[in-house]
């Protein structure tokens, strides 16, 4: 049984930074993609953030440069430092994988339950 589980989601001024962690277990971590989606009520998940297979990265170009996601193939777990973070990227996050690479559309196989993340102005 696949499962992934977020932490690290809370409330934080504009300018702060926070750091959520995804852990996975009951899948081939090394060999699947890794993402960070973000939504907020009324609106669709928006793709942030992508750590495929091979090691490539890529972000959506609203986060690119204050957010970075990485991973630790040995603890199964995905990190996505956020920095300066701003009141626009309040929302629920949520970790994703999918076989290879993360399908940017939301198109993909296993989601976490959200972790929030609250910016104040």
């Amino acid at each position: 049984q696949v499962q992934l589980v977020e932490s690290g989601g809370g409330l934080v001024q504009a300018g702060g930074s926070l750091r959520l962690s995804c852990a996975a277990s009951g899948l081939p971590f090394s060999a699947y993609g890794m993402g960070w989606f973000r939504q907020v009520p009324g609106k669709e998940r928006e793709f942030v953030a992508a750590s495929n297979w091979s090691g490539s990265t890529n972000y959506a170009d609203s986060v690119r440069g204050r957010f970075t996601i990485s991973r630790d193939n040995t603890k199964h777990t995905v990190y996505l430092q956020m920095n300066s973070l701003k009141p626009e990227d309040t929302a629920v996050y949520y970790c994703a994988a999918r076989p290879g690479i993360i399908a940017t559309d939301a198109n993909n196989k296993y989601w976490g339950q959200g972790t929030q993340v609250t910016v104040s102005s």
